[in-house]
């Protein structure tokens, strides 16, 4: 299983307490990508102002960075800091928070598919579904290929969203907990094939987004793929399930770190989390209990 996940799902935002992770995954040994491959003149925070919209598209994104460098997006201001200040009608926080799954597949995976591993979560979708959760999806343009139908499925419900999580899983930043790198000048194209293989399998709830694997990014990553127009997404809650196999844990890490405005990533990859569906299963009505909404990244982002 190894390489699967690596690295996603760990940010600076890592919480203390963490779910249960073999001894080798990078997640436990790092914590966290390396400062110099967060770029720190990049606003990757909160909209100053509604974001503009792609043409022809519903989905806000926002405007470019310095120097015209994809803009990067990690959660909604909650009135306790800087940019757009969502409020709820008695005056508070609008306590919404949004759940989003990451459906990682490499390229050299199809064999590990082929005798039977697998690397999608349909028992997770189900109860997203049961649950009525609206959700973000974000998918490789290898795991649409492997998945065809459940990936046209999830891409025709009003529930889902899916967004762009590279071709193959590769990193855009090295070093990203091992990952192999692609090339600063394949980057775009790598971008483009995915979204190809995504909408190739019928999905049209397709938005302008981009996961960038393990999180890892630099400037020349950030340039490389401003002229597709996408907004980078990253995220200020980490559930810890990758590899994880204690379904509380990983339900305790979320409901400690989330708050008005969070963005949670997850996975939609049963072979390597296979305890999430467990864990949103108690999320989302402590969460709910809590007085929280779900929404997508698209809303989350509208402010």
């Amino acid at each position: 299983m190894s390489g699967v996940l690596a690295g996603c799902g760990s940010s600076g935002a890592t919480r203390a307490r963490t779910a249960a992770l073999p001894a080798a995954s990078p997640e436990s040994a790092t914590g966290s990508p390396s400062p110099s491959r967060i770029p720190s003149q990049v606003p990757s925070q909160v909209p100053s102002q509604v974001p503009s919209q792609v043409p022809g598209s519903e989905s806000p994104v926002l405007a470019p960075g310095p120097g015209g460098l994809t803009p990067v997006f990690e959660r909604r201001a909650d009135g306790s800091g800087p940019g757009t200040v969502s409020r709820n009608k008695a005056g508070g926080p609008d306590k919404v928070v949004a759940l989003t799954f990451d459906a990682d597949m490499t390229a050299d995976q199809g064999p590990r598919a082929a005798s039977g591993e697998r690397f999608d979560n349909p028992g997770l979708i189900a109860s997203l579904r049961r649950l009525k959760v609206p959700s973000t999806v974000f998918m490789t343009g290898r795991w649409a290929q492997e998945y065809p139908d459940q990936a046209r499925s999830i891409g025709t419900d009003p529930l889902f969203e899916i967004a762009n999580h590279s071709f193959s899983h590769h990193a855009f930043a090295s070093p990203c907990y091992g990952l192999p790198t692609v090339e600063k000048t394949d980057m775009r194209r790598d971008v483009e094939l995915a979204f190809t293989a995504i909408r190739k399998t019928g999905a049209r709830n397709v938005v302008p987004y981009f996961r960038f694997p393990g999180g890892c990014y630099d400037d020349a990553a950030l340039k490389a793929l401003a002229p597709t127009g996408v907004t980078a997404i990253q995220w200020d809650v980490v559930s810890g399930d990758a590899f994880a196999t204690d379904a509380d844990a990983v339900a305790e890490q979320v409901l400690a770190g989330v708050k008005p405005g969070s963005l949670v990533v997850m996975h939609c990859t049963r072979s390597a989390a296979p305890v999430t569906d467990d864990a949103v299963r108690r999320i989302v009505p402590e969460l709910r209990e809590r007085g929280y909404r779900f929404v997508k990244v698209s809303e989350l982002m509208r402010g």
